[in-house]
């Protein structure tokens, strides 16, 4: 291993001073080009008039038409006084053909020096080859910027995953699949916008930066405010501005918002990502339930052209979706019946005897024993849309009670494929209900060592009148990740976060 270990370093020394002679040769060339008073960088502009996916899908519109396109050059075969170019631009690849009597002995000369992964202007017609491959007969070229640095490998090699992470800008150049992802990802935003508008509800954006830490679970990023002099903490939820809204009269609003935590990071987890949080007044968790259903079946098959998806090598169906109390899915999933525990005991000592870890003493209620089966023999199972719903009061401290049970919250999950996609409750609109919780959560807070306070603002705001209220969070990332067949969270982030080489 140590061998091996010594022969990496020795193989990434010597690539690194390849790749400096090969910038040397390169600036070279640009300062010769600067001094033939051809410096591709003073060009500002290059109207092109054509893509190249629209050429290739609409040949017989363009055949033997006069058309401008512009990219970069990822391969070059050189036949003498002819040769072919593969020119990348947004949409895709075109062959263009270069031929010395088209363009010029002079301009030809300039263009063989050129250099893989420079970008030009190509002007010509647009026609078949031999082979039957759809090309440009270049008639002009243009360059339009050298690239100073060579691509990996020669474009074909960025492979190591780490590198990909740290400089997309090659990852997308090199692996044109990873663009596809990011279309995707565009595109169901695009989606979830036009879905959500067209059900009546208000794009907001509230602050980013808050001036308290609040008391939910999730650690912040602490900076600073010099002006004000003050502690500030980039936030780890929407949730508390927008239903403030909601008291204030807007009575559908969402938000597409960055949110930060600071956490530890998995394939699942990165400490940015994106989330949408959604409030709709006058309904409950069902309403939140036929909403996300509605929404991401629309959603699926107008991305993915079909309601049957594979994600890490499970068939999903996303026409068929369950719902289950989290009692029942214990029940039915770890064959454990809440309902025959008699007390906190019962429960502490059934999960005793299956082996579930569950905190002693009066932190482990009947609730949160229910909630340590749920996670640790059940989630795992859940493949096909599955929400649970009805969850305990002690880990649920935004949600309603129920009505019928006090000791549970109208709350409910979205799982697909054994990962959580969104979470939703019937709003806690209760001021005195919810201060109790705040300060609980607070205590639990500081008991950490963090300086939690509760958000009295928020609280005055219940105190005002939050009508009964319907409430759906979800995160954007995972949701990319289900309907591009992404493993990681880092392959639909285009620059994840990464520690410093």
């Amino acid at each position: 291993m140590q061998e091996e270990n010594i022969a990496a370093g020795e193989q990434a020394e010597q690539a690194e001073r390849d790749i400096h002679i090969l910038k040397k040769v390169r600036l070279e060339k640009l300062a010769e080009l600067k001094a033939a008073g051809s410096d591709p960088f003073e060009i500002t502009k290059f109207d092109f008039d054509a893509q190249n996916i629209d050429i290739s899908e609409k040949f017989e519109e363009y055949e033997n038409q006069n058309v401008k396109i512009a990219g970069r050059i990822t391969s070059w075969r050189d036949m003498g006084k002819a040769n072919f170019i593969d020119v990348r631009d947004g949409g895709g690849r075109m062959q263009v053909y270069v031929r010395m009597n088209d363009i010029g002995e002079e301009a030809f000369a300039a263009f063989k020096t050129w250099d893989i992964g420079d970008i030009i202007g190509v002007e010509g017609f647009v026609f078949r080859t031999r082979k039957g491959e759809i090309s440009v007969h270049a008639q002009k070229l243009t360059l339009l910027a050298k690239a100073l640095l060579p691509l990996p490998e020669k474009w074909h090699g960025l492979q190591d995953k780490d590198m990909r992470y740290r400089r997309r800008e090659l990852d997308l150049i090199c692996n044109p699949a990873v663009k596809d992802v990011f279309i995707k990802r565009s595109r169901i935003l695009s989606e979830i916008r036009s879905f959500l508008d067209g059900r009546g509800f208000l794009e907001v954006d509230t602050p980013v930066l808050h001036s308290l830490e609040i008391g939910a679970a999730a650690r912040p990023f602490i900076t600073r405010h010099n002006t004000l002099d003050l502690q500030m903490y980039l936030r780890i939820e929407t949730e508390l501005y927008l239903k403030r809204l909601i008291v204030g009269g807007f009575d559908r609003v969402y938000e597409v918002g960055r949110i930060f935590r600071n956490e530890g990071m998995d394939s699942s987890h990165n400490p940015e990502f994106t989330s949408v949080e959604l409030y709709q007044a006058y309904t409950d968790y069902f309403g939140m339930m036929e909403l996300i259903q509605t929404m991401l079946t629309s959603i699926t098959q107008k991305i993915c052209g079909t309601l049957t998806i594979t994600h890490k090598g499970n068939t999903i169906n996303m026409a068929e979706w369950e719902r289950l109390t989290m009692i029942d899915a214990v029940k039915k999933y770890a064959d454990v019946d809440y309902n025959s525990w008699q007390d906190d005991a019962a429960a502490r000592a059934c999960a005793k005897e299956r082996g579930i870890e569950a905190a002693e003493g009066d932190s482990a209620t009947k609730g949160n024993i229910l909630v340590a089966f749920f996670e640790e023999l059940v989630e795992w199972k859940l493949i096909q849309p599955t929400i649970i719903y009805d969850y305990p009061v002690e880990n649920s401290p935004l949600a309603k009670r129920k009505p019928s049970d006090a000791a549970f919250t109208e709350r409910f999950e979205l799982f697909i494929n054994a990962s959580e996609i969104a979470n939703a409750f019937s709003e806690l609109n209760d001021p005195l209900d919810q201060r109790e919780r705040f300060e609980r959560q607070v205590e639990a807070k500081r008991a950490q060592g963090t300086n939690a306070e509760v958000d009295e603002d928020y609280i005055s705001a219940l105190e005002h009148g939050l009508p009964p209220t319907g409430g759906l969070g979800f995160g954007l990332d995972r949701l990319v990740m289900l309907l591009t067949d992404s493993a990681s969270i880092r392959d639909v982030l285009l620059f994840p976060t990464m520690k410093p080489l």
